[in-house]
């Protein structure tokens, strides 16, 4: 008998009840470190007074009038986006996933526009994730996302992770643009290298095409940098960003150049709730938080001590991790032993990590992660691989 809940997801069995910064306490009163963060969406960790306090103040006032209407909350925070990023305008969702459709449909409209509908295909790469919806798992092309989901919406290449010469060889006259993420997550926590952002970009530009970047798991601070394309010194054409940007509440926003966004007028596309009143007042303190230069540059700093104590691990428990990788707060270990006998030494020992492909566990702190907790995480870490070991 189906359970009243749709059995999509493979849940661990705990359930909490209640969330303090950086930790979480589960029903039966453990307190666990958590170093998922919600799959990186609460930035600035669980029950943050800021947030509590603007959620409860805007709720006390106005929830929802739907986009008929002027929102003062969300043109606050698409100023606030225009001014901390390459972005000209913005559009607000709810999800990464609805701004994945978004922002196939501003690249094609885009080509539309300038008299070449035909330039419609774009090209991404293998490892990526960008959402669960039609366009979302077509553009990652995975078969572990595609698989029984068929037809698959058309328009899209795939290339192997980084590999520049295929990007090359990929580019037809039908081409229109490049999706990438900065890091991938869902994919291993595999970063671009450097240069080579830099270099898609030099690609786009010769070939006259658009740069998408998926950042709605590598931005809002989680690198160091309000967004990961930054350290790259490029800017895109259109963005993508979700996750962080609400800090626990469901938000999401497709960021765009003027040029970009050339074809969408009035009646090209729209969201019931995306950008209410609710979110975007989440969202504007969020951002005055996270944007700030001696936040992020704490973030850095904090970062520079977690992975020093990760690799520390990785050396003494070479039977269980083989290495780390990724950038700022967005680290993954991969495993030598099976990542799902490590996560779950994680719960037995309290501290929670997120797994990924390539056999990796995910660490994805609250971004207000202290130093303490920082020692405490990885404490637990290597009691959850001696555990492993002694198996």
């Amino acid at each position: 008998m189906i359970p009243s809940v749709l059995p999509t997801y493979n849940r661990a069995p705990l359930s909490f009840v209640k969330g303090e910064g950086t930790w979480l306490i589960e029903a039966d009163g453990r307190r666990f470190l958590d170093l998922g963060a919600g799959i990186a969406v609460n930035v600035l960790g669980h029950a943050h007074p800021a947030l509590v306090q603007t959620l409860t103040d805007q709720a006390n006032k106005l929830w929802h009038t739907s986009n008929l209407y002027q929102i003062p909350q969300q043109q606050a925070l698409a100023d606030k986006l225009v001014d901390n990023s390459f972005a000209d305008t913005v559009f607000f969702c709810n999800s990464g996933t609805e701004a994945c459709e978004l922002v196939v449909k501003m690249a094609r409209k885009y080509w539309t526009e300038k008299g070449h509908p035909e330039k419609a295909e774009i090209i991404g790469f293998e490892g990526s994730f960008h959402g669960r919806s039609s366009a979302g798992i077509a553009a990652a092309g995975g078969e572990k996302l595609t698989a029984g989901f068929g037809p698959l919406l058309p328009g899209f290449r795939h290339v192997p992770w980084l590999d520049l010469d295929a990007v090359r060889t990929a580019i037809k006259p039908e081409t229109g643009a490049i999706m990438v993420e900065p890091i991938q997550g869902e994919g291993g926590i595999r970063p671009t290298e450097d240069g080579q952002l830099k270099a898609l970009r030099e690609i786009c530009d010769e070939n006259g095409l658009l740069l998408i970047l998926d950042e709605v798991q590598c931005g809002v601070g989680r690198t160091g940098k309000l967004f990961a394309y930054e350290w790259a010194g490029i800017t895109p054409d259109i963005m993508m960003v979700a996750k962080g940007i609400g800090g626990g509440f469901p938000l999401g926003a497709v960021l765009a150049t003027e040029n970009a966004a050339l074809g969408m007028t009035p009646g090209t596309h729209g969201s019931t709730y995306g950008g209410n009143p609710l979110g975007c007042a989440v969202g504007c303190t969020v951002l005055d938080t996270v944007a700030d230069e001696a936040f992020l540059s704490e973030v850095s700093r904090k970062a520079g001590r977690l992975r020093q104590r990760l690799e520390g691990l990785v050396a003494a428990h070479p039977d269980v991790f083989a290495s780390v990788r990724g950038e700022g707060l967005m680290l993954g270990l991969v495993c030598t032993a099976l990542n799902a006998d490590v996560l779950q030494a994680g719960y037995d020992a309290e501290v929670i990590t997120v797994p990924a492909a390539e056999n990796v566990l995910r660490i994805l702190p609250p971004l207000t992660i202290s130093d303490a907790e920082i020692d405490e995480a990885v404490s637990r870490l290597d009691a959850a691989a001696k555990t492993i070991e002694a198996a």
